[in-house]
């Protein structure tokens, strides 16, 4: 059961996620995107209760290679989710190995892949959490048995190498950035949600953008925010998401429901789908990424304007 006493938001991870019985309801997630001068780098390791699932991909801005490895493990007893936002969760088999080791306020992020679009995959990541930053932490309750845990770390100096047999991709603490999206929860049966993210270097500043809508509709919170070299604008308004799901990569539009101070545009130009059509899921998600270009109303009452700021928006379906 959702204790009400964590029901808000808060700036750093102070919820403890354990879980207990709701059997095939649980779900539990810690998806990390790193945004690169040259490459988009995700990995995720999530399970559903029945199944523990892994996947990473890569997509080269100026070629648009794109190349994604999914595996899935029935019942997946071996991987083991922990309680806490940074705590290290591995899972590893002769197919694909991802590692998330935190200690003393770094990720150390460690892929291989020996069968990556027929190359080697290896992905060697320090990401740095530094030690002052916000984050974005919201219990979201939709029933007093159907709840979600959300914590969303933004703008993570990220140094390293992601190698592709002979292409090596190297990763710049200055202009390349790691958002970390973890979630534990016990969800309904069908599930709809729009997300959208970035995590740039704008105006010699840290800048993080986290806009959500659908599955916190009615709920009283929202997973809405803005970062500046770390601080945390909380955006308590329903965010509306415009797009064609005809044709996904026409311009997307970002606003809140009533004020002016979320007012952005999105203009796609990649297209990521994947889809599961599975017994027990099916998921059906179109993730695009694109610049963002608008402007956002900060704490202060001043506004930050956004220019070709890079980053990913999503319409995702499951029945799970």
């Amino acid at each position: 059961m959702l204790n009400p006493e964590a029901i808000g938001f808060a700036r750093h991870p102070l919820i403890i996620s354990n879980l207990k019985g709701h059997f095939m309801r649980k779900k539990k997630w810690n998806y990390w995107c790193v945004f690169g001068e040259d490459l988009l780098f995700s990995a995720a390791i999530s399970h559903l209760d029945y199944a523990a699932v892994c996947f990473v991909y890569i997509l080269d801005y100026e070629t648009q290679r794109f190349y994604e490895k999914q595996i899935v493990l029935p019942v997946g007893r071996k991987v083991k989710m922990p309680e806490e936002v940074l705590e290290s969760v591995k899972f590893v088999n002769d197919r694909i190995s991802v590692q998330l080791v935190h200690m003393q306020g770094e990720t150390h992020l460690s892929v291989t892949i020996p069968d990556f679009d027929n190359e080697v995959l290896h992905a060697d990541l320090h990401i740095l959490h530094p030690e002052h930053d916000d984050s974005l932490n919201v219990v979201i309750p939709w029933k007093r048995d159907l709840f979600h845990f959300t914590a969303k770390h933004y703008s993570l100096p990220t140094t390293g190498f992601v190698k592709i047999g002979d292409k090596r991709y190297n990763f710049n603490p200055d202009y390349s950035f790691a958002v970390l999206d973890y979630g534990r929860g016990v969800w309904p049966r069908d599930a709809e949600w729009n997300w959208a993210m970035a995590s740039q270097r704008s105006g010699g500043r840290r800048i993080g953008l986290n806009f959500g809508g659908k599955w916190t509709d009615g709920t009283g919170m929202t997973e809405n925010a803005i970062f500046v070299d770390g601080v945390m604008t909380k955006v308590h308004e329903d965010v509306i998401f415009t797009y064609s799901p005809e044709n996904y990569m026409h311009p997307w539009h970002i606003r809140t429901k009533f004020s002016d101070q979320v007012d952005m545009t999105f203009s796609p130009f990649f297209e990521r789908t994947a889809k599961t059509n599975a017994q027990l899921i099916q998921r059906n998600v179109h993730q695009l990424v694109g610049y963002f270009n608008g402007r956002v109303k900060l704490h202060d009452g001043t506004f930050l304007r956004i220019r070709q700021m890079l980053g990913c928006a999503e319409e995702h379906r499951a029945k799970w």
